[in-house]
C-alpha cells in the first residue's frame, strides 16, 4: 500500500505504532452515532427547485470528499498537506450538518460571518452531539468542538472548502439546465462563480477548470450518485453507490481509530472505503446473490471491471497517482502494506503485530470488508425498520448479523455493534 508520503503530516496520533490518544480503551462505536450518519441519508438538498432526482446531502458530502482526494493530491505534491486533518474535518463538517438540517446556506453563511453567532451556533451543535458522541471519547469530542474554532487558513481546510464549493457547482450545473429562469438561480450561479475563483491558487482547481480529464474523472465519480444500491427493491432510505462508499470510508477510519492505528493506515482505510466500490460506475452495482448464482461468475465481473478500469478510468488521473487507486479500487479487501517499495499482502492480525507504521503504509482490507458489510447491513436496517417488507432485506440482515457478529478484527467487538441492533 501507499505510505503517507514523506514531508506530509497524519496528525493528530500520527505517531508510528502508539494509540493516538482517545483511542482503544475508551473508544467505541455505538447504533447511535451509525443512525445519525446515515440520517444525512434522507436530507434532501435544493428541495426548493425543480430536480431531476432526488439530490442528498450524504451523496453531497461523498463526492465532496472525492473531489477533497483530488485537489488534496496536487497540494501534496506541492508541500506538506495534513490528510488526518482533511478526513476529520469531512466527517466532523458532515455532522454539523445533519444537525443544522434546516438552516439554508445563505443563512448559515450570514451566521458564520459573525464568530460570537457561529461559536453560539456550534455550543449548540456540540450539545445535540454530545450523547452521541461520547463513546468515541473525550479526545474525539474535542476534536470536534475545536475544529470549528481553528483557522480556515490551513491548507486542508482550504482544500475542503474548494470540494465544498466544487460539489455544489457539480449539483447545480444539473438543475440549471431546469430551472434557467428560476427564482434566484442567476445569483446563486454568480455567488458559486465568485466563491470558487477564491480559491484559484489550489492546483487542483486549476485543473478541473481546464483540464478535460480531471472534469471526467470528477463527472464519473459523480455518477455513482444517479445507482441506486439494492435497486429492485423498495427500500427508504434509497442510499445511493456513492453514498455506501463514504458510509464505508467512514466506519472504516472509526475502527482504525479504535484500533490505534498509524496515520497513513487510517488515511489508507479511509480512502479505500471512499473508493472501493468505484469500479461499478463502468459495470452497475452487481447484488451478491447474482455475483454468487453462477460459478466462476463473481471472478468473471472482477476481470471486466479491471479491464474496463484500465481502457476508461485511469488514464484520466496522473500516472503517478495510478497506481494507488488501482489499490483501493480493485484490492480492496486486502490486507497490504508496501515492502521495499513493494505491495504485499498479509495475513490477519500481521498489521498490528508488525507494520503498523508510517513507513509501510498499511491498509487493512479485512476492516473495509467489515465496514462494507455493516452498511450494507444498516441500509436493509432501516428499509425494514421504514416499512419494507421485502424478504432479500430480511434474509440480507440475517445472514450479515450471522456471518460478521461472531468476527473479532484486531480486537474489535463486531459482535457488541450488531448485538447495539437487537
Amino acid at each position: 500500500m501507499i505510505p503517507v508520503p514523506g514531508g506530509v503530516s497524519t496528525r493528530p496520533g500520527g505517531h508510528r505504532g502508539v494509540s493516538p490518544p482517545g483511542t482503544r480503551k475508551e473508544f467505541m462505536l455505538r447504533k447511535s452515532l451509525l443512525l445519525k450518519l446515515f440520517s444525512a441519508a434522507t436530507m434532501l438538498r435544493w428541495n426548493d427547485k425543480i430536480r431531476p432526482l432526488d439530490l442528498t446531502e450524504l451523496d453531497k458530502q461523498a463526492h465532496k470528499m472525492i473531489l477533497a482526494w483530488f485537489i488534496g493530491k496536487w497540494e501534496e505534491e506541492r508541500g506538506e498537506l495534513d490528510w488526518i486533518g482533511l478526513i476529520e474535518g469531512g466527517l466532523f463538517e458532515l455532522l454539523q450538518r445533519v444537525v443544522l438540517t434546516d438552516l439554508k446556506p445563505p443563512l448559515f453563511y450570514r451566521i458564520k460571518s459573525d464568530p460570537s453567532r457561529y461559536g453560539r451556533l456550534n455550543d449548540w451543535v456540540s450539545d445535540q452531539l454530545r450523547p452521541i458522541l461520547a463513546p468515541l471519547g473525550a479526545a474525539f469530542q474535542r476534536r470536534f468542538r475545536d475544529y470549528f474554532d481553528e483557522s480556515e487558513d490551513s491548507v486542508h481546510r482550504r482544500v475542503l472548502d474548494a470540494a465544498h464549493i466544487s460539489a455544489t457547482r457539480w449539483e447545480f450545473d444539473i438543475l440549471y439546465r431546469m430551472n434557467p429562469g428560476g427564482f434566484e438561480m442567476e445569483a446563486i450561479r454568480e455567488r458559486l462563480s465568485r466563491t470558487s475563483e477564491g480559491f484559484g491558487d489550489l492546483q487542483g482547481m486549476a485543473m478541473i477548470r481546464e483540464d478535460e480529464n480531471s472534469r471526467r474523472f470528477i463527472d464519473l465519480c459523480g455518477q455513482l450518485r444517479f445507482q441506486v444500491r439494492w435497486a429492485n427493491i423498495h427500500r427508504t432510505p434509497r442510499t445511493s453507490v456513492l453514498g455506501h462508499s463514504l458510509i464505508v470510508a467512514l466506519l472504516s477510519y472509526f475502527f482504525s481509530l479504535q484500533l490505534g492505528a498509524c496515520g497513513a493506515r487510517r488515511v489508507n482505510n479511509f480512502l479505500t472505503g471512499l473508493f472501493h466500490d468505484l469500479p461499478e460506475v463502468l459495470t452497475r452495482d452487481v447484488i451478491s446473490p447474482v455475483k454468487r448464482s453462477i460459478e466462476g461468475l463473481d471472478a468473471l465481473i472482477r476481470e471486466y471491471e479491471r479491464e474496463m478500469m484500465e481502457q476508461d478510468f485511469y488514464g484520466l488521473l496522473p500516472q503517478t497517482w495510478r497506481s494507488e487507486m488501482k489499490l483501493f479500487a480493485e484490492d480492496e479487501f486486502e490486507n497490504i502494506v508496501k515492502i521495499d517499495g513493494e505491495p504485499r499482502r498479509v495475513g490477519s492480525g500481521e498489521i498490528g503485530r508488525l507494520y503498523d507504521e508510517d513507513r509501510y503504509g498499511p491498509r487493512d482490507g479485512e476492516l473495509v470488508k467489515a465496514s462494507d458489510r455493516l452498511a450494507a447491513f444498516l441500509e436493509a436496517y432501516l428499509a425494514i425498520r421504514n416499512g419494507s417488507a421485502a424478504p432479500e432485506l430480511h434474509e440480507a440482515l440475517w445472514a450479515i448479523r450471522s456471518e460478521q457478529a461472531q468476527l473479532s478484527i484486531g480486537g474489535i467487538d463486531l459482535g457488541g455493534i450488531y448485538a447495539d441492533f437487537d
